[in-house]
């Protein structure tokens, strides 16, 4: 049974450790605000960037694009976006399960985040590419990503690119999601209230399939920017909760460990007047 000094050096060591979580939970806060406002901020435009496409759609033969051209596949590459640090949770490991829904025989890998890179090194898949971003890249910093994965694509050494990331939905919830970077996929029709060509008063010079060739790669690069927010923001507000339960589990510990020591003292000094009683007894008779 433990004693009252070890129980005491218990409570110090947890008590350390929840200063700890705690001043990691105010900075993964902090970071999180930032990731979350980038994220949010930069949809309205992909949103408008998809209606541009869609009006384009309309006005070209999108077949004859190569990078929307359907072809059978026979290899696939796979963009992993995932944490460079741990302490976030359930994240990676979410993330690393749906990575191997993909056939090994097929699939190759690009990564960003050093947890994928160790991911995919122990389960022995091909890792063709490594990319290292920043904390918070900007947009010309992810492009690299992008135009790697549009080149594999039309060099036809890959058939199909796919995005592995966590999407951001709110503070508590981060859903792994795989989305088809290449080709690109039937563009999403306008929301509803919205009227069938809301480009339509609008003319794209010199051609529509001009604007179109470059309009396309942009998109990708955009898309892959995207997803590059969504993720960091997944990952600050997954350590924040993470460190925050972890905060609250040292404080319970502490509240238990008090109590249990707290007993321990009361049974001693128990003890220990029962002692004087009975020896004040024995003098007495």
């Amino acid at each position: 049974m433990a004693s009252t000094q070890d129980i005491r050096r218990r409570i110090k060591s947890i008590r350390n450790i929840g200063q700890l979580t705690k001043a990691m939970q105010m900075v993964a806060a902090s970071k999180m605000r930032r990731a979350q406002q980038s994220a949010l901020a930069s949809r309205p435009y992909a949103g408008l960037m998809n209606r541009v496409l869609v009006s384009l759609q309309k006005r070209t033969d999108p077949k004859l694009h190569p990078l929307l051209q359907v072809r059978p596949l026979q290899k696939e590459l796979v963009i992993v976006l995932s944490t460079d640090k741990g302490l976030a949770g359930s994240l990676n490991t979410n993330l690393f399960r749906e990575a191997l829904t993909f056939d090994s025989a097929k699939s190759d890998y690009i990564v960003s985040g050093r947890k994928a890179r160790q991911f995919i090194a122990r389960i022995k898949r091909n890792l063709v590419a490594d990319f290292e971003l920043k904390d918070a890249p900007s947009f010309v910093e992810t492009k690299a990503m992008a135009n790697f994965a549009i080149e594999k694509f039309l060099s036809r050494e890959f058939d199909k690119v796919s995005v592995l990331f966590p999407h951001f939905i709110n503070t508590i919830n981060q859903q792994p999601t795989i989305r088809t970077l290449l080709p690109i996929s039937p563009f999403d029709l306008p929301k509803e209230g919205e009227t069938a060509d809301s480009m339509g008063e609008y003319k794209f010079e010199p051609t529509p399939e001009a604007v179109l060739d470059v309009i396309l790669p942009y998109y990708i690069q955009y898309q892959v920017y995207q997803m590059i927010l969504d993720a960091r923001a997944s990952e600050h507000s997954a350590r924040m909760v993470a460190m925050k339960n972890a905060t609250d589990n040292a404080k319970e510990f502490i509240k238990d460990l008090t109590l249990e020591y707290n007993k321990m003292r009361q049974a001693s000094i128990t003890t220990e007047l029962l002692e004087i009683a009975t020896a004040q007894m024995a003098l007495a008779s």
